[in-house]
């Protein structure tokens, strides 16, 4: 089992940037594809970016394409989330997730998450 802790979550304004990073424990990351989703209030969790075992294959929402990347650090056992040009709309809480699937887009396809980071956007 692998457990997650994600960090890096603030305020911040329209157009700044922010680097989220996700930790694991119990076992190495090398075996699973890793995630990253959020959660507004009153919506449903929607992913985000996604991460091959070894890094070779990512995919993103087309609402952070461009300006969000994710990178995996495999021998310090953690993810990182990008966020460049941030906007109102991203304001959400920030999840981390571990799983068994390429690049899945899908919350049901990962087995482990973390508690979130929340990450407010202001104008």
């Amino acid at each position: 089992q692998v457990q997650l802790v994600e960090s890096g979550g603030g305020l911040v304004q329209a157009g700044d940037s922010l680097r989220l990073s996700c930790a694991a424990s119990g076992r190495t990351i090398s075996s699973y594809d890793m995630g990253w989703f959020r959660q507004a209030p009153g919506k449903e969790r929607e992913f985000v970016a996604a991460i091959s075992l070894g890094g070779g294959i990512t995919a993103y929402a087309d609402s952070v394409k461009g300006r969000f990347t994710i990178s995996r650090d495999n021998a310090k056992n953690t993810v990182h989330l990008q966020m460049n040009s941030l906007k109102l709309e991203d304001t959400a809480v920030y999840y981390c997730a571990a799983g068994q699937s390429v690049v899945a887009t899908l919350p049901r396809q990962y087995d482990y998450w973390g508690q979130g980071t929340q990450v407010t956007v202001a104008s």
